[in-house]
């Protein structure tokens, strides 16, 4: 999810995501990062430096954190993981999470005719490499195959022929998308903070699991639902306003603090003619006297409080139904 999602590159070493994703980049005008670069860069060290130095497992958790952090952002990218990513269950999930995961696959033979000679990959530093790449890449295909969205099998194709089937195949899947609901999540300051703050009053789950949990009723629902957060004023009306131009069908929208004083995002949801929803985790009318008010609840079409995070999950039932009826 995200409010653009992210086009997510894997497969083995040799596969050709840093090429695919710079060129992939140029053509849909989409900044590109690498994984293994960005770690690089952060740890001051290679990544055969990092393997030495503190072992795969410490590497393979810096994956984990830095999937975490883009998880997290909301701008669109190209991103390219080490071949090695989706191994961990972990990132796995975090992967579907970030954006639409393209695998590119290879045969072995192709890898190795690629890699021969390569002194900076650890893994392949030994007597036969050609083995070594069979024997990996046959116990890395079945995660490979379980994150993946788009699988292509690259061998032989050139780079442009490969970044032609990459953007039909994105494209494919957002026309199936369409016949899908489309509705919008927003959640406002201190709500990525979930699981952290007052866990007596909004619970110990955190944000990650909401967003889990919302995709898992997107999936079920067949509706295709954006998830958004911001502590910003600013960047709350943005989104709100670009859901009047992106042909979103209804907007859930939990305000946090800005419920009580926000007349800006108030004046922004009345301007977006779609069936809106105000949710608030904890019961909002029992709880200190400022919070009693909602300066947004008057141009919303209901308002769920003290429900929880299940909150969440009845606003977008009433969505659908009402846009069910209409």
């Amino acid at each position: 999810m995200g409010q653009e999602k992210n086009i997510i590159l894997i497969g083995f070493m040799g596969s050709g995501k840093t090429t695919v994703g710079l060129k992939l980049s140029y053509r849909l005008r989409i900044p590109v990062e690498d994984t293994d670069k960005l770690i690089e860069r952060r740890e001051n060290k290679s990544i055969r430096e990092l393997f030495a130095q503190e072992g795969e497992e410490a590497f393979r958790q810096k994956e984990t954190e830095l999937l975490r952090e883009i998880g997290s952002r909301n701008y669109r990218r190209i991103l390219s993981v080490g071949g090695g990513t989706p191994l961990r269950p972990e990132n796995r999930e975090l992967l579907k999470r970030c954006g639409t995961v393209v695998y590119l696959r290879i045969r072995p033979e192709t890898a190795y005719e690629r890699l021969k000679g390569d002194t900076n990959r650890p893994l392949l530093q030994c007597d036969d490499p050609l083995q070594r790449i069979r024997t990996l890449l046959a116990e890395r295909e079945e995660a490979y195959a379980a994150c993946a969205d788009v699988i292509l099998d690259v061998d032989g194709l050139p780079t442009e022929e490969i970044l032609t089937q990459i953007t039909n195949r994105l494209e494919q899947r957002e026309r199936q998308k369409d016949a899908g609901r489309k509705l919008l999540v927003i959640n406002g300051p201190n709500l990525n903070f979930l699981g952290i703050r007052e866990k007596s009053v909004y619970g110990t789950q955190d944000y990650a699991y909401l967003l889990d949990l919302i995709e898992k009723k997107g999936r079920e629902t067949k509706s295709r639902i954006t998830v958004f957060q911001s502590n910003h004023e600013g960047a709350i009306i943005d989104r709100i306003q670009e859901a009047y131009f992106d042909k979103t069908e209804g907007i859930v929208i939990n305000p946090g603090a800005y419920t009580h004083y926000s007349y800006a995002i108030r004046d922004a949801l009345a301007s977006v003619p779609v069936p809106k929803v105000e949710i608030h985790i904890s019961d909002i009318t029992k709880r200190e006297e400022f919070r009693r008010v909602s300066v947004t609840a008057p141009v919303c079409d209901r308002q769920i409080y003290g429900q929880g995070l299940d909150g969440y999950l009845q606003a977008i039932d009433f969505l659908l139904e009402l846009l069910g009826k209409r």
